[in-house]
């Protein structure tokens, strides 16, 4: 069996995330990474999307992040997130509710809509509901 590696996420606010784990997969910018024990050092930027990860006794883990970094070392996985929510966290009727919000400025006619707000608005309840929801 491979050596669990240290998974740390962190936001501006808090840390979300500080435990031994076997796998961590991230969203990069560039397309989803994994990172076992061993792994090649490398920092990469992340994109609003899922993180997932095996803690020590095999169970796997979900978190929502919203952008950031990621630095893999060999031992330990740092994740600087924008902001980062544990599946128990998430509040699936704030969620929803963020969702329909967002989906009605896209629909809107009005010319003062900020389109690329509302867009990212949706993009993260969409992850948010999805992470929620996964059983």
């Amino acid at each position: 069996m491979a050596d669990n590696i240290l998974l740390e996420v962190v936001t501006p606010e808090k840390s979300v995330v500080s435990e031994d784990v076997q796998i961590v997969m991230a969203p990069g910018s560039l397309g989803e990474f994994g990172v076992l024990s061993g792994h090649t050092p490398f920092l990469t930027t992340l994109k609003i999307g899922h993180l997932r990860y095996t803690d020590a006794s095999g169970k796997e883990r979900y978190l929502f992040i919203s952008g950031g970094f990621a630095e893999a070392l060999p031992n330990k996985v740092t994740v600087l997130a924008e902001s980062a929510e544990r599946r128990r966290s998430i509040d699936l009727d704030r969620a929803k509710a963020a969702m329909q919000r967002a989906q009605q400025r896209l629909d809107s006619k009005e010319q003062d809509v900020d389109f690329i707000r509302a867009k990212a608005a949706l993009e993260r309840s969409i992850h948010r509901i999805s992470i929620a929801e996964t059983r």
